[in-house]
């Protein structure tokens, strides 16, 4: 087990600390009552009508794999077919992310399973964007989308979802995902979607690394032009390219609870967050799936102090870490760092650290 730092951090100081995620799934990030008032409209039934009991029950704390953890998806998607509902889900999340302290997010989805009524995936797209701008307006936090294929679909399914990402590039789409099962589906079956992007100068990002292994990393860098990888949980089996991902400053998104839940981590204590930070690699910390994992951002980050020992300096660095790796014009980003940088080092004045 790794050492514990000298002095607890409190919750109420860790949401002090300006914050990002930039690995966040819509659907996987509702709230309950939502989630039980859109099922009532919508005419879906669920398993508990009690929001603290369907809340218990979202929260998968019994997956064997990730394919058992992306089981709940089949409830939040059932209720996410109208522009309305996600709208108002879109909202809902970057409202929840403001009132930790989260200053910029990075929400991704697959528009693609939003299409069993009469929505298009542009119009998933455009209801997501109208919800995200709402809550910039009302609460001031930067957010954009990050657009995923799934890997258990046909590489043209996956082409014809970069084709769309494009569309939305510089209108609110920052990045092109691969996401879904990760063992049997390899990266390079939809090499041709993420040169289709790259060469639009869209950015990827692609979850590698969370239920296969580093092969599955290599390839998300070397066949289809990853820019940052999603989780990348088992990067320390091959210490060559934990290195190569060290020296190019490729951002590691680590998403710990879901990591533990999906059982790719047997605790949040054997996580290798800490191994990756101290090599030092670019690692950032983000929910995943709020309502599946449980979680909020300032829950990573207490986590991350509690079980892996990381104390205040450190966490300062993930956290300006997430800033630098948003994918955002460069001189905006440049601004945007100084400005958390100089807000941590007033934190840190008045807490006399």
């Amino acid at each position: 087990m790794m050492t514990q730092s000298t002095g607890q951090l409190s919750r109420e100081r860790l949401v002090q600390l300006p914050k990002t995620d930039l690995h966040v799934h819509l659907d996987g990030s509702l709230r309950a009552s939502t989630l039980i008032e859109l099922s009532r409209e919508h005419g879906r039934p669920l398993p508990f009508d009690d929001e603290a009991e369907l809340a218990d029950f979202m929260c998968v704390t019994d997956a064997r794999d990730l394919i058992d953890y992306l089981a709940r998806f089949d409830t939040t998607l059932a209720v996410m077919q109208t522009a309305p509902a996600i709208e108002r889900i879109a909202f809902e999340l970057a409202s929840d992310c403001a009132a930790e302290n989260v200053r910029y997010v990075e929400v991704r989805f697959s528009p693609l399973l939003n299409t069993r009524g009469d929505l298009t995936m542009h119009g998933a797209i455009d209801a997501a964007l109208a919800g995200l701008r709402r809550a910039e307006r009302e609460h001031g936090i930067r957010s954009n989308l990050i657009i995923c294929a799934l890997r258990h679909m046909e590489a043209a399914t996956s082409l014809e979802l970069a084709r769309v990402a494009v569309d939305y590039k510089d209108r609110g789409v920052v990045a092109f995902d691969l996401a879904g099962p990760e063992r049997g589906y390899p990266p390079a079956v939809h090499r041709d979607a993420f040169r289709f992007a790259a060469r639009a100068n869209l950015a990827v990002t692609i979850h590698a690394g969370e239920a296969y292994g580093p092969e599955s990393i290599r390839e998300a860098l070397h066949d289809c032009s990853a820019r940052r990888i999603g989780h990348g949980t088992r990067l320390f089996e091959d210490p060559e390219l934990l290195a190569y991902i060290t020296d190019f400053r490729v951002p590691i998104e680590i998403c710990l609870t879901s990591n533990v839940q999906t059982r790719v981590a047997p605790t949040f204590a054997d996580h290798p967050l800490r191994r990756f930070h101290e090599a030092g690699a670019v690692t950032t910390l983000n929910t995943d799936n709020r309502l599946m994992s449980g979680t909020t951002v300032t829950d990573e980050y207490l986590r991350a102090h509690e079980h892996l020992g990381l104390g205040w300096a450190q966490l300062c660095d993930i956290a300006i870490q997430g800033f630098e790796s948003a994918f955002l014009p460069w001189h905006e980003k440049r601004a945007l760092v100084e400005s958390i940088r100089r807000e941590i080092s007033t934190l840190e004045s008045d807490n006399g650290d």
